[in-house]
């Protein structure tokens, strides 16, 4: 039975717990560390956990506790310092989205890792969602052939009161805007599905948050070696129409599931559907074998059985490095007007701690902060 250990208990907290009380068989909470006073011991009565003991301090619940694992769940600014705290104290870490802030900060927290031999994961719950692992089933088929184009949209909708919580719309607590901490999600299935962009040209807004910083919109272009992408990250769209829509050399699929494929004139000109690969590419999805779980307790399940068998998590340290990468590749595109390159090197400037509190915007100055707001966190439609 291993044990557990939440490092901040603020309104993700609730995702990871009731994702390791899915798995009561293998794991149990025993501790809740926060340092707002009588957060922590609300989220042990919500959730029924009498025997778990609660700290203000994580040092000195690390000290306190025989743990076999962490998740890590503060604002992202304290991911990097609670992680690398964790994995010194020879912890297991699972750490919420996003990692953190720099790719300083990741390298770091990975360095840690493996200095430790303690596992490091990074939470990407979409990849445990049935409809975009039938996505990747698709692609892995080959059936739609190389990929010429994506829009990826991920859409979210968040009014003024949102930024009112303390940490949010700072550049320095935050860490960023929607593209960080929104579409971190699409950055990541981005990458699993399409792989890593040769280069990104992105521009950014704040259209409708003149309480925040940060920015609420940004659109970027990534270039593959052939194939484009879009990606639109936002905090603006009414209805969160979140969608991934990929046109490859044979045909068309999307998510929500959709699919169209042409068959050709002679002079080049489309000439009526391609119904047998239709049929395939349908085929292919339907077949797909339904997740046993899926979202954090979905990533939570492989995170439990990786520390108890010793293998590495399905979604690691470098794989949640790999979607800062693209985040930061898009903020230093838009910020200094220019066409970025992957991969970013050590003395690129943004890959430092700092750098974006020193050099990005303020699309406003936030007016508004409490230090604590009521209610659930509520994830959208089709994407969490």
């Amino acid at each position: 039975m291993l044990k557990v250990g939440i490092i901040g208990t603020g309104g993700i907290s609730a995702a990871h717990l009731r994702g390791y009380l899915d798995h009561p068989q293998q794991c149990q909470v025993v501790a809740l560390c926060d340092i707002v006073p009588g957060k922590a011991e609300a989220r042990r009565a919500e959730f029924d956990l009498p025997d778990a003991r609660v700290y203000a301090d994580a040092a000195e619940m690390l000290a306190a506790e025989w743990l076999d694992l962490v998740s890590v769940a503060t604002p992202p600014d304290a991911h990097a310092p609670m992680t690398i705290l964790a994995l010194n104290a020879g912890v297991n870490v699972l750490v919420e989205k996003p990692m953190a802030p720099s790719l300083e900060e990741c390298d770091a927290m990975i360095a840690a890792a493996e200095a430790s031999g303690k596992l490091l994961g990074s939470v990407a719950q979409n990849r445990y969602r049935d409809d975009m692992a039938s996505l990747k089933e698709v692609l892995d088929s080959g059936l739609i052939g190389t990929i010429s184009h994506a829009q990826i949209n991920s859409a979210w909708s968040r009014s003024l009161p949102y930024y009112d919580l303390w940490w949010r719309g700072r550049w320095a607590t935050e860490g960023g805007g929607c593209t960080l901490n929104h579409a971190i999600h699409h950055i990541d299935l981005t990458l699993w599905l399409l792989g890593r962009p040769r280069a990104v040209t992105a521009v950014m807004s704040n259209a409708q948050h003149d309480n925040a910083e940060v920015e609420d919109l940004s659109v970027a272009i990534l270039q593959y070696d052939r194939g484009l992408a879009e990606l639109t990250s936002s905090t603006v769209h009414h209805g969160e129409q979140q969608s991934i829509v990929i046109q490859g050399q044979h045909a068309r699929v999307s998510q929500p599931w959709s699919v169209a494929a042409d068959r050709h004139r002679p002079n080049g000109f489309p000439g009526g559907a391609n119904d047998q690969l239709i049929t395939e590419l349908d085929a292919v999805a339907a077949a797909h074998r339904p997740l046993a779980k899926t979202g954090h307790p979905g990533q939570i399940g492989d995170f439990l059985a990786a520390v108890a068998e010793g293998r590495r998590p399905a979604i690691d340290g470098t794989d949640g490095r790999n979607a800062i990468e693209l985040v930061t590749a898009i903020y230093e595109s838009a910020i200094e007007r220019k066409t970025v390159d992957f991969p970013l090197q050590p003395d690129d400037p943004y890959y430092r701690t700092g750098t974006l509190v020193e050099r990005a915007p303020h699309f406003f100055e936030k007016l508004n902060s409490v230090d604590d707001q009521a209610g659930e966190i509520v994830v959208g439609g089709s994407a969490t």
